[in-house]
């Protein structure tokens, strides 16, 4: 057996681990107009949903420099998988069990962040010390896993709220927990490579140090602002310009964004090898300039929303990915 081939349940786990924190970063905002309808609760609470997970899932990246080394990455990694399971699990039941809803949804929402924090700064460097063959091709095809969990959270959703009705969404958080829940046993049981960095980590303070880190740090927040605000604005431009309805515009942007961004990334693990990518990452930003024009002043709303997704397209597959702490 190749090396390659002996690591192939690794890659596999980690492929669902990219799969469970799309879950946990996507299924919930599906849910709020659900939650605000059901719990009474006001706009101003539901927007700080979204604010805490991401808050506590870059407070969990920041502190697991400091104990995944010591912890081992497969604790870590069936411990990221129990904490998204049983977020999405508490989703279920808490807001009916506490006497604030708003409380129970975001306590939920907490838990599923610690689990997706680690899955962030764990999945990666497990690929990368496998011993692959043409690294940056398995790199660019792990991320897109993320993306095709993203599409399909969002497809597997909207098509089981319209066909089931939206009062049994806490079967479907359950049916979305099953996905960490199961890959539990996966990473309990792959082999594991020896991580070369384990117990040499840079640490933060001079990570901080570094001027490449910032310049990474600006690249990766103004990137993921345009990314952001077009994916919102596609589906807000398809429900107003094309007249449609919000599942359609929900399907048309977010989802379509998804998996535009997975292609990106799955196209560029094919040809990765044969690009230069200082030229690639050049042409790419000025692709991104001329659709945001486009999509900005093109007169068919069709065209415009052509421009958007395909500018989010050459964003996702240009942004750097997160250093590694």
């Amino acid at each position: 057996m190749t090396p390659s081939a002996h690591y192939r349940r690794t890659l596999i786990s980690c492929y669902l681990g990219y799969i469970t924190q799309a879950i946990c970063a996507n299924f919930a905002p599906l849910l709020f107009l659900i939650f605000q309808a059901s719990y009474h609760i006001s706009l101003e609470k539901i927007t700080l949903i979204p604010t805490v997970f991401f808050l506590t899932q870059l407070l969990v990246d920041l502190a697991a420099a400091k104990f995944v080394d010591r912890a081992g990455y497969r604790r870590c990694s069936v411990a990221a998988h129990v904490l998204a399971a049983l977020g999405l699990a508490l989703l279920a039941f808490l807001p009916e069990l506490l006497p604030d809803p708003f409380w129970g949804v975001l306590l939920s929402a907490v838990v599923c962040a610690v689990g997706s924090g680690l899955i962030e700064v764990l999945i990666s460097p497990i690929v990368e010390a496998c011993p692959f063959e043409n690294k940056a091709s398995h790199m660019s095809l792990l991320h897109s896993f993320y993306c095709w969990g993203a599409a399909a959270v969002i497809l597997g959703s909207t098509l089981f709220l319209a066909v089931w009705g939206a009062d049994r969404w806490r079967i479907l958080a359950l049916l979305w927990a099953l996905i960490p829940f199961c890959n539990i046993f996966g990473f309990l049981t792959c082999p594991l490579p020896p991580l070369a960095g384990a117990g040499k980590s840079l640490g933060i303070r001079n990570l901080l140090r570094l001027p490449l880190f910032w310049l990474l740090a600006f690249l990766m927040v103004c990137s993921g602002a345009a990314e952001t605000s077009m994916a919102q604005w596609a589906s807000a431009f398809t429900e107003s310009a094309m007249g449609v309805s919000k599942t359609v515009g929900d399907l048309a942007g977010p989802c379509l964004f998804a998996l535009l961004m997975g292609l990106s990334r799955v196209l560029y693990a094919r040809m990765g090898s044969r690009l230069n990518l200082a030229r690639c990452m050049l042409g790419c930003g000025l692709l991104c300039i001329c659709c945001y024009l486009l999509a900005s002043l093109a007169p068919s709303p069709l065209l415009g929303l052509a421009a958007g997704l395909l500018a989010l397209q050459r964003v996702c597959a240009s942004r750097p990915q997160t250093p590694s702490l």
